[in-house]
Order: structure tokens, then sequence, then C-alpha cells
């Protein structure tokens, strides 16, 4: 058994005084991090800012790992093993580092990005601005983690002998090789690409309100390679985001929230239009969800079966509220003409003709 050093004359085994100083390192570590903490706790006390309150929601964790490992990979320079030990203990805190390393990275990412949904908030009536910004960020983030992982299992990868041993022979075959990967990725390039576009030049936005595939819906989320459209019933409806650059469909929310409503209702020639046009400004009046932008009462059409088509037009602040008042509009205009004018309610004319009526 080797020796190194005496402690009250008797000596100390070599493999005793490098767990010593591996339980040192990590101690040590772990001090520095109880100290990093409690540092960022008093400064959340004191200074009430989203980006302290992320810090340590997010980075807690990972850098308790990181710096207990970082500590102890400086300590392998204090001990003495031989190098058959000390390469496999080495590759792996290398490792580890570079694992946890890559986790601070995406961390700091979601702290980055709690602060900008913070600045953004998505609650705001006229939030066009913030659908904006949350869609380029939420694109950018993922790319940029899906970016961190790649590189991280690269240099994992990488750093083992027989990996580079295998990379340098597929070298040789890398021309036929990029042809066949060039086909067999054209479908997931051109969804890179799609989304690349949607999220700069962004025909749809988070939170948008869009008409697809005949449903309505909100944009709930756009990642690399697909969108999630929330049905108004619950349901999720998944396009891929190349959908959204080679076929049409109606966004609402484009270049504002603010929507025209319309309610159509087809009654006989005699309903007098002037009192629908007073009741209506009346029931627009007493309703919250009107924005006080458009009140308008047309007679738009005449049909051949004796009715005349009537459009009332309102405006709200958001498709929502668009929706629940033209529904309110158009059962109160029903009660009020049933209550008033039951007589012009659609009706279905005949023409009866005696053939008697010449004798």
């Amino acid at each position: 058994m080797q020796y190194l050093d005496h402690v009250f004359g008797y000596p100390i085994p070599l493999f005793l005084k490098n767990i010593v100083i591996a339980c040192i390192a990590i101690l040590l570590g772990i001090i520095i991090k109880f100290i990093l903490s409690k540092t960022f706790i008093l400064l959340s006390r004191w200074w009430d800012s989203i980006l302290i309150k992320s810090t340590i929601k997010h980075l807690k964790r990972p850098v308790a790992v990181f710096i207990p490992l970082l500590l102890l990979n400086f300590s392998l320079d204090l001990m003495a093993m031989p190098l058959k030990v000390r390469i496999p203990i080495e590759k792996a805190l290398e490792i580890a580092l570079t694992i946890t390393f890559s986790l601070i990275l995406i961390r700091l990412i979601n702290v980055l990005e709690d602060f900008f949904y913070l600045k953004y908030d998505l609650n705001k009536e006229n939030n066009l601005k913030e659908r904006k910004i949350r869609t380029q960020l939420q694109f950018v983030r993922k790319f940029i983690v899906s970016l961190i992982i790649i590189v991280t299992a690269a240099i994992i990868l990488l750093s083992f002998e027989s990996m580079r041993k295998i990379g340098a022979g597929l070298l040789t075959g890398v021309g036929i090789g990029g042809i066949i990967i060039g086909f067999a990725a054209q479908k997931s390039l051109g969804n890179l690409l799609a989304g690349f576009q949607i999220a700069f030049t962004q025909p749809i936005r988070i939170d948008d309100v869009l008409i697809v595939e005949g449903e309505w819906g909100r944009v709930e989320e756009i990642t690399l390679t697909y969108v999630v459209v929330s049905i108004w019933d619950q349901r999720r409806l998944i396009l891929p985001i190349t959908y959204f650059i080679e076929k049409p469909f109606q966004n609402w929310t484009r270049v504002s929230a603010d929507l025209l409503g319309t309610v159509f209702l087809y009654m006989d020639y005699t309903i007098p239009i002037e009192p629908l046009r007073q009741e209506l400004t009346k029931l627009l009046t007493s309703n919250p969800l009107w924005d006080k932008r458009v009140n308008v009462v047309q007679v738009t059409d005449t049909n051949k079966d004796g009715s005349i088509e009537i459009r009332f037009l309102m405006s709200a602040s958001n498709s929502s509220r668009a929706f629940d008042l033209r529904c309110n509009v158009r059962e109160a205009m029903i009660t009020f003409i049933q209550n008033n004018y039951p007589e012009s309610l659609p009706k279905t004319r005949l023409e009866h003709k005696d053939k008697f009526a010449g004798l």
C-alpha cells in the first residue's frame, strides 16, 4: 500500500488522502453555493426584481451541482493517483461539468424568458406588440436550446478517442453521405426555415385568433416543426409549421385585436327599421362588451321568398368579446321583435287562384 505524509507519526494511505482532498473540495463548493444562495435570497427581499427571483428559481439546483464539481475537478491536481485511475475520473468529471454547464446555459435562457414575458404581458387589452415579441422569443429560445443540446452531445462524444476515429473514417464518405442526408432532411430543414420565416415575418403570432381548417381558435404554441391552435371547445389542432407558409387562412388579429361583429336577421317586408336602430343603440349602450366604435343597422338584401336581410353591425375590442356581443344582440333583437312586431316575423306566402273566379 502506498503512503504519503504522516499524521502524529502515523503514515496516511494515499487513497485516504485523496478522499479527504475530494471531500474538502466538495464541502467548499457547498459552502460557496450556500453563500451565493443566501445572498440572492436577501437581494430578493430588498429588491423586488423578476431577474433575481427567476435566477433563484431556475439556477439554484444546477449551480448547486456545478460549483462542487468544478472545485473537485481543480482538486485533482493535488491528488496523487495512477494514470489508469486518474484518466477515467477526469473524463467523468469533464462530462458531468459539460452537462451541468449546458443546463446552466438553458436555465439562463429561462431567466431571460421570464423577464421578457413579464415586460411583454399578453393580458393587455391591445397586445399586438407583446404577441409579436413573444412569438420571436419562443422560437429563438427553442432554437438556441436545441443548439446547446446538440453541441453538448457533440462535445461529449468527441471527447472519446474511439468516436474521433469513427468520425475520421466517416469523412471519406462525406460526399455521398451529405447528399443522402440532404434528401432525408429536406422536410426538416424546410420546417426549420419556415419557423424562422414565421418568427420574423409573423403571419401568425402567439395568441393570434385564426380561422384555420374551418375551426376558430387561438395560437397556443409555435415550435420548430409545428403549431398548436387551441380551438374554442378546448380541442387542440396540430398543424405543420409549413402549413402557414403554403396555405391560406384567416388571421383576425393580424393588425389589431379590434373586430367588427355582424348579426343577420331575416324579417318580413312590414318590419319598421327605425325602431330597430333605436333598440340596437339602447342594447349596445348598456352592454360592457361594446367598445363604442361602430353601431349600424342596414337592410343589405331582399330575398325571393318574401323576406329582407337586416344587418346589425357592432364592434368589440377582441374576437371573444365580439362573439359574445353578437350572441347577446341576436337574442335581444329577436325578443324585441317577438314582443313588439310579431306580425313582421318571416312569413311564407301562398298565392291561391280560384279556377271558378272567371265564371
